[in-house]
């Protein structure tokens, strides 16, 4: 009898663990899902500040003072 309650109970942890190493998987999967949607959009905001850093406008230093000045 105690042989048969040390498998159940060994059969109810393993079950524990499988369900939680599936919730850590899914929440691993969520998470790089999310770090690629974040690099996505840090490399258009990268590409965005590099365009209106070479655009035509300059640098305001180079723009002459306004005329009240």
């Amino acid at each position: 009898m105690a042989l048969e309650s040390r498998m159940t109970d060994l059969e109810i942890r393993l079950t524990h663990q499988e369900a939680a190493i599936d919730g850590l998987t899914r929440t691993n999967l969520e998470q790089q899902k999310l770090i690629e949607q974040l690099q996505h959009e840090l490399d258009r905001l990268r590409a965005f500040i590099q365009e209106l850093s070479s655009g035509p406008a300059g640098s305001a230093s180079d723009e002459p003072p306004p005329p009240h000045y």
